[in-house]
């Protein structure tokens, strides 16, 4: 449908490439004056903007190029403009899309790319101490030399009027968090607006995949975010396995799945408890920590780490389970189920937890449609988006996946999204240890085609996650490209926390509990 509307709006001046992969994913080149034009026509279509960024592509002989990538249903379609050296600007996706407010600013952070039309051109990602000059993803930038550091202020958004004040929180926090400031305007308790400031945990990690091989890049795909691994290695390693046309073991796919749901169960059972204590119920804390460390545990005893990093490569998994190991699983979850109902029956009837939970921080579904929302944000705001249903990989293509979808956009509906998705992932690890096939753990993967782009989309347990990933002249790693759910749903926290109190910030917080380190890549 999306490349019938491309087709329909610009004809003849969209140029399509066989050069992406997987080739179900289309891939076409516009003029630079046409860019906005399919973003038009790609909105009438009520397609998501899923992410927009900037590659360096003079190592080919060109200039710079800029891409978005849209999203309806299971079809996904990237629309690429170029960009001369001597004219480094592109038209604006504001207008169209909310996200590219975000996307843009970065990409004239990191790459000195100007989107024309956009309203805010702040530093972000890069801060104002860093040089003018200096672009981190553009080729002729030196990693390994030292920037000099420069006179810079932040200009915050500003309110004004009688009884208003400014509140700074972070970006040191009180509790063991990533850093990340939000600067409050308030009347009494009453929140005006929120304006968050990231990119303190900033790693220059799109950087660093240039100088890596395809296999070593999977070791930094698992530490984007670190409570995420498993959903970055698959993420990456499909990248890779497309652009090559690989096809991995039956085996490692289920591996794949059986990991990416106890990493979902481990992290929802946390937040859980987390949105708990923030509303100074520490009991459901505890409990629901200690549940959470015997799957930490049992994944070291199994898997030998507590997060299943670094098991899933390029061309499949490094590490098996065998009959003892299902069973040791099948065991533990019998447990962890048992005491989360009981916990979660406690949860339901506490008429204190339900007041400071249910109608805060709201995000309505036109928001969050509006935003481009994904997973647990969106799902909770009306959104049936996940891509284990729209974009299934084995064993996911095999049965059928409940999603959760509540329309109140509240921290209740956030945490009750959770619930509802650790009942089904331990009902999908059951189906997957009972119909595990044997096989192989891994194939081979050969060297990219030199520019040869691959894609791949992942649900993590926060949400979608996008790799795109491009080959150079010489086959190596031209451009990686990380768009962590993140990069949307901090939008919808801004959006969310409008006058609601103060104190209700933090539950508003925990319950999106977006990602600091996979955004300020």
């Amino acid at each position: 449908m999306l490349k019938e509307a491309i087709d329909n709006i610009l004809g003849t001046s969209a140029a399509y490439t066989e050069r992406q992969f997987p080739q179900s994913v289309a891939s076409c080149t516009v003029p630079r004056q046409r860019f906005v034009d399919a973003a038009r026509a790609m909105k009438k279509s009520y397609a998501f903007l899923a992410a927009e960024w900037a590659t360096d592509e003079t190592l080919f002989g060109g200039g710079f190029a800029v891409y978005a990538c849209y999203r309806w249903g299971s079809e996904y379609l990237i629309v690429r403009t170029e960009v001369p050296v001597d004219d480094p600007t592109f038209p604006s996706l504001t207008k169209k899309y909310l996200p590219a407010y975000r996307f843009e600013r970065q990409i004239h952070s990191l790459m000195g790319l100007v989107p024309v039309g956009h309203p805010d051109l702040r530093p972000w990602i890069k801060f104002e101490d860093w040089p003018q000059d200096a672009y981190p993803l553009r080729k002729t930038f030196d990693a390994l030399k030292p920037m000099p550091r420069v006179e810079g202020q932040y200009k915050w958004t500003r309110a004004s009027g009688e009884g208003v004040y400014e509140i700074p929180v972070g970006p040191v926090h009180a509790g063991i968090i990533e850093p990340g400031h939000f600067r409050f305007q308030a009347v009494g308790e009453m929140i005006l607006n929120l304006e968050e400031r990231l990119g303190y945990v900033h790693k220059g990690i799109e950087k660093r995949f240039e100088s890596l091989s395809w296999q070593d890049g999977v070791k930094l795909a698992a530490r984007v975010s670190g409570d995420t691994t498993v959903a970055h290695s698959i993420a990456y390693s499909m990248a890779v396995e497309a652009m090559t046309q690989s096809n991995i073991p039956e085996r490692a796919h289920y591996l794949r799945a059986l990991f990416l749901e106890r990493e979902r169960i481990a992290n929802h059972i946390g937040d859980i408890g987390a949105i708990c204590n923030d509303a100074a119920f520490a009991f459901m804390l505890y409990q629901l920590m200690r549940l959470k460390e015997i799957l930490l545990r049992t994944n070291h005893r199994l898997f030998g780490h507590r997060f299943i990093m670094d098991k899933v490569i390029p061309g499949g998994v490094n590490i098996d389970i065998d009959e003892n190991g299902k069973k040791e699983i099948i065991s533990e979850l019998d447990i962890v189920s048992r005491d989360f109902e009981k916990l979660i029956n406690i949860y339901d009837k506490n008429s204190s937890l339900e007041d400071r939970v249910r109608d805060t921080g709201i995000l309505p579904p036109e928001k969050a449609r509006e935003l481009c929302a994904v997973g647990i944000v969106a799902r909770a705001s009306g959104l049936n988006v996940d891509c284990r249903v729209q974009n299934p990989f084995p064993p996911y293509d095999r049965f059928e996946v409940n999603v959760p979808v509540l329309i109140s956009g509240d921290v209740h509906a956030r945490v009750w999204v959770r619930v509802e998705e650790i009942r089904e992932s331990i009902r999908i690890i059951k189906y997957i240890l009972e119909n595990i096939p044997d096989g192989k753990l891994s194939t081979d993967i050969t060297k990219p085609l030199p520019d040869t782009a691959g894609f791949s989309s992942v649900e993590g347990w926060r949400g979608e996650i996008i790799y795109w990933v491009q080959s150079g002249p010489d086959g190596g790693i031209n451009r990686c490209m990380v768009r962590d759910p993140s990069s949307v749903n901090w939008l919808g926290l801004e959006q969310a926390i409008h006058g609601n109190i103060v104190p209700d910030f933090p539950l508003c917080n925990k319950s999106f509990n977006q990602s600091y380190s996979g955004h300020d890549l």
